[in-house]
Parts: C-alpha cells; structure tokens; sequence
C-alpha cells in the first residue's frame, strides 16, 4: 500500500495537482499495486519553504516553480528492474499530462510490514 507525497510551491491549481496525482497513481497500478490502494497527500509550500536547487543532480536545463517532489512509500521488496519500470512510465504519463520530467524527482521509501498499521492499530501479516 504505497502512500504518496507531492511537495509542490504555491499556488497550484487543482488541474495540476490531479495530473500528478493521477500519473503517479496509474503508474504505480500499472506496476502491480492494486488500484484500490490510493493514499497521497499534496503539500504546497511558499518558496520560502521550499528549496531545491535548479539544475543539482542531473537535472537536463532547470527546474523552475513547477517542480515536483514526489515521495513513495512502500513495503520493502520491489526490485530495481520494477521501480525503473515504473519511473519510465510515470514520465510518459506526466509528460503526457503537460508536466516536464526534468521538473520531477521521485524518491522512493521503504518499509517492512509491520511498520504499518492501516486501520485499528492493527499490525498486518505480523
């Protein structure tokens, strides 16, 4: 059950924060993660809270006031032949959706299962 962050600066409209979102989504389905399992929450911060470097690391040109972190969390396990799978189609998707991949970072994080508890403060599969 991944639970996704996007750090964006404000203002972004609502259009926008959809495109990610549902990009993000998609790809995380198209994936194997089921598509009932939506968790994501958006942060949108004034410039003064949110800093980044405009072209550190690997940045093709510059990331301008559209960039956008995204953070996955998830159970630990997924392989690096996934998460680039993954990350191949989420750009496809932003790009698509009118966003630059240049002006997208993605970091993924890990947890084992029985770090989460999704409900009830009960520990699944412990």
């Amino acid at each position: 059950m991944p639970l996704v962050t996007v750090t964006v600066r404000t203002p972004k409209d609502a259009a926008f924060k959809a495109s990610v979102l549902d990009a993000v989504h998609a790809a995380l389905v198209a994936s194997g993660v089921p598509a009932t399992d939506r968790f994501q929450r958006v942060l949108e911060l004034p410039a003064e809270d949110f800093r980044y470097d405009a072209s550190y690391p690997d940045v093709a040109g510059a990331r301008d006031g559209d960039f956008v972190l995204i953070e996955i969390l998830w159970s630990a396990g997924r392989s690096v032949k996934v998460k680039k799978a993954l990350l191949a189609d989420l750009m496809q998707r932003l790009q698509a959706a009118g966003r630059d991949p240049e002006n997208v970072m993605v970091c993924f994080k890990e947890t084992t299962w029985e770090n989460w508890a999704f409900a009830g403060g009960r520990l699944l599969h412990t």
